[in-house]
């Protein structure tokens, strides 16, 4: 069955959300995720949306997405794309569906003249750390990603 990959729209916003809690599930964190159907669809009407999310289609069944936004470097002097989650349902894994949706990404960055595709893996996340490895990518061991979240995140703005 042929895989169609084309972009979320607002009536999308309950299949997103649904890939959204598996793949916190997968990632361990089910109950983290705190956005709604409802917050998907208005985001996703925005005349300027937070996100692009792209969906990977199998005959009426959503099987995965890439949810991606984008960056700045100051280095390059140039827009990049931050990708949030690339997720393929398992029973749907090893079809090549992750790949298609990456490609997609990385085919609109180059059309956007982005000078990097940047995401984070958890570190115990092998089958993705290899999938990454073979399309080419690199893991930067030498950057520590960072958080503010919550209360400190609240207490560092109410010192300004």
């Amino acid at each position: 069955m042929p895989t169609i990959i084309r972009s979320a729209t607002p009536e999308d916003a309950a299949d997103v959300h649904h890939l959204i809690v598996a793949l916190a599930a997968y990632e361990r964190e089910a109950d983290a995720v705190r956005s709604t159907p409802d917050l998907i669809r208005a985001q996703l009407a925005d005349p300027r949306p937070p996100f692009e999310c792209l969906l990977a289609r199998e005959l009426d069944e959503t099987v995965g997405f890439a949810l991606f936004f984008p960056t700045y470097s100051t280095w390059l002097g140039k827009q990049g794309l931050w990708l949030e989650d690339l997720f393929v349902l398992e029973s749907h894994r090893r079809r090549g569906i992750g790949r298609a949706l990456l490609t997609r990404v990385a085919e609109l960055a180059v059309a956007r003249g982005c000078g990097r595709l940047e995401w984070s893996v958890l570190d115990w996340n092998a089958p993705a750390l290899g999938f990454y490895r073979r399309l080419g990518a690199v893991a930067l061991e030498t950057w520590t990603l960072h958080r503010l979240t919550g209360d400190a995140l609240e207490r560092l703005a109410a010192t300004g």
